[in-house]
């Protein structure tokens, strides 16, 4: 199951978004406060609850200079999955999305799918409010 989330426009340099986000513990800050419970959090991993107690766990593999950020799902996550996030440069703003990878049944599919999707662009919106406050 592929998930791409919107794309987001953040008014700051590509430099600074990506020292930001490759630093987990600062996912916390970008996740729905009223559906996300538990967030735990280090400079290369995290983990969360999300509605139903299910646990999703992060572990960061892998940067490409200020361009992506490469994570794979831990031991605590109920499925295989990546996530990445990429970042383009536009004249000192940043574009920004997720890219979702998941190894999902079709039943859990039905039931992720939407989530997930809702989880990541609300992830991008608030990468941007971070930036200009």
């Amino acid at each position: 199951m592929k998930i791409d989330s919107n794309k987001s426009i953040v008014n700051a340099p590509i430099d600074k978004v990506f020292e930001y986000l490759k630093n987990t513990e600062n996912l916390g800050e970008l996740l729905p406060k009223n559906e996300v419970k538990d967030f735990k959090g280090t400079a290369t991993d995290c983990s969360f609850k999300v509605q139903g107690g299910i646990t999703i766990s992060l572990i960061q593999n892998g940067l490409s200079s200020n361009k992506e950020i490469q994570m794979v799902s831990g031991e605590k996550s109920p499925f295989p999955f990546k996530l990445s996030i990429h970042l383009n440069d536009l004249d000192g703003k940043t574009e920004g999305h997720i890219a979702f990878d998941g190894e999902v049944n079709a039943f859990l599919k039905m039931m992720v799918k939407k989530p997930l999707t809702n989880l990541f662009n609300h992830m991008t919106g608030e990468l941007k409010e971070v930036f200009e406050s």
